[in-house]
């Protein structure tokens, strides 16, 4: 047992950072040094409510609980000692959606998460009134698509905020955001750090006829930026996350930040002319700008950093399924043969010799379409591997094609910043299951972006890592630094990762293979539009 982080822990030293997933709640207990000294984690799930997405708000504050109960089992264990007071607290969630309440703290219709889709009309109007894309996820979509829906429940609210604002109002008394959870409620003007005005205003006016007698920025949360203190714990709030009542009252809490925002910190890469690409399920690439981009790109959401600077975001659907459903049909050949199977050596056998295949797969084309694909305007997803008669089928080109078919959507978006924007950026860092087998996912994306790409060991510990390091920011930074300054110094300290820089030969490769995906996009869409069965 280390008896130093023991009494790091005992003397409240330690800081919490806690984030709610999508599938999974996890803490993370850092030392003053930002390593990460024990962990808790809770597994739920969303449901389908009357057609909508959602968690309730018991399962909101059950897995909090007992995530939380996780946390000090696992302190105990480890140094048998227990949790009483912490030097800061972060909360951090996944980001979007609409948890509205009234002037009673009711809320007023079950949370509707960033995964519903049913607010495509009030994104296009907003999206054209704004000059602005506004994606379907963001909360301003939900609210302006309730207005256009009629529902009698918008004249009675008087606050509008996520999930992370919500848990952080519950613990702290206080309606604040992170600057970045923020930028996915409503745009953010660089220059002030706050909602945009103009937005606000045009909202407003778009919906006076209907005489709330809420006006916007009433019910929104106040912005906030890394570092600023945004309340304390209160008695009743470590009641609610301490089911044994040992945690006591007045513990500093950070901004509560989004989940992109905690990935940027994570990766360190809140600097601008810095990036990083989460590939998994699913992937998205953020990417931190000097300047505003010329005009507005449907495929091209923009957030910020927690510290408002601002991020062109490429958000895919689609990324690791299809190809992992490929790799398990090898897996059951191997089997039928009786040999014994062992996944990572199968997935490293076979993702390396992808890379002796031809640059450009042969000719081959995957389209790994498990769902629909809003980049590439698809509604509902098709995988398919396409080929000609003349084209080079063999193994290693066919793995090429399928790993090329995970990053190809997010090349298409990043293609518009880096080819028709002209956008520098100085370092990427990948994380998630596409770079587990060494060095090769990280080829092809540098390949991709024709960009260095950088792997991080401490990529893997997440965005409650990351919300955690937002903590550390608030109450252990005497220097007054930056956040990039922070995480360049304290945190990360020269660690930049493994570099893989982009190969000419793969580059011209990956371009020859977009141009035929995108030609082949018609093959997607008639796949999708003549379904064989239901």
């Amino acid at each position: 047992m280390n008896t130093d982080t023991k009494s790091i822990i005992e003397s409240g030293k330690a800081i919490l950072g806690i984030e709610l997933g999508s599938t999974r709640i996890k803490a993370v207990l850092i030392d003053p040094e930002n390593k990460p000294i024990a962990q808790g984690s809770h597994v739920w799930e969303n449901q389908l409510v009357d057609g909508l997405w959602t968690y309730s708000i018991d399962a909101i504050w059950n897995g909090l609980r007992d995530c939380y109960a996780d946390l000090c089992a696992d302190v105990k264990k480890q140094y048998d000692t227990d949790i009483e007071t912490l030097a800061a607290i972060g909360v951090s969630a996944m980001m979007h959606g609409y948890m509205a309440f009234n002037d009673k703290e009711e809320i007023l219709v079950p949370f509707r998460t960033w995964r519903n889709t049913n607010t495509g009309i009030a994104a296009a109007a907003l999206s054209e009134a704004f000059v602005y894309n506004i994606p379907l996820r963001w909360s301003i979509s939900h609210l302006y698509q309730a207005i256009l829906n009629g529902e009698s429940h918008v004249k009675d609210i008087a606050y509008l905020t996520t999930l992370a604002g919500y848990v952080h109002w519950q613990l702290s008394g206080k309606k604040v955001l992170g600057i970045g959870d923020a930028s996915g409620v409503l745009p953010i003007d660089p220059a002030t750090k706050n909602y945009s005005a103009e937005m606000v205003e045009k909202f407003d006016k778009m919906v006076a006829p209907k005489g709330f007698s809420w006006k916007l920025t009433d019910i929104l949360p106040k912005v906030l930026q890394a570092g600023e203190n945004a309340g304390f714990l209160t008695p009743e709030g470590a009641k609610k996350l301490d089911g044994s009542g040992r945690l006591k009252a007045g513990i500093p809490l950070c901004p509560p930040e989004g989940d992109a925002g905690t990935g940027m910190v994570a990766t360190n890469a809140v600097k601008q002319r810095t990036g990083n690409v989460s590939a998994g399920t699913s992937s998205f690439s953020m990417i931190v700008l000097e300047k505003d981009l010329s005009k507005p790109y449907e495929m091209i959401d923009m957030v910020t950093t927690p510290d408002g600077s601002l991020v062109a975001m490429v958000h895919c659907n689609n990324c690791t399924s299809d190809l992992n459903a490929w790799v398990n049909l090898f897996k059951e050949y191997q089997e039928l043969l009786g040999v014994p199977v062992d996944m990572n050596e199968v997935f490293g056998k076979l993702y390396n010799h992808a890379l002796e295949g031809d640059a450009d797969c042969g000719g081959l084309i995957s389209y790994n379409y498990i769902s629909g694909e809003p980049v590439t305007r698809l509604a509902e997803g098709r995988p398919l591997v396409v080929r000609s008669a003349n084209d080079k089928f063999n193994l290693a080109n066919f793995m090429r094609a399928n790993l090329y078919a995970s990053v190809a959507v997010l090349k298409i978006g990043n293609d518009i910043l880096f080819n028709e924007e002209k956008i520098k950026v100085d370092r990427i860092t990948g994380h998630g299951g596409l770079f587990k087998t060494k060095g090769v996912g990280q080829r092809i994306l540098a390949a991709a972006l024709n960009s260095p790409i950088s792997v991080m060991e401490t990529a893997g510990e997440g965005g409650a890592w990351g919300i955690a390091l937002l903590g550390s920011y608030l109450v252990n930074n005497p220097q007054k630094l930056s956040l990039a300054d922070f995480l360049d110094e304290q945190v990360f300290a020269g660690n930049t990762g493994v570099e893989i820089k982009p190969d000419l030969k793969d580059v011209a490769g990956f371009n020859a293979y977009i141009e035929t995906y995108k030609a082949g996009l018609p093959i997607e869409e008639a796949a999708v539009k003549y379904k064989v069965s239901e």
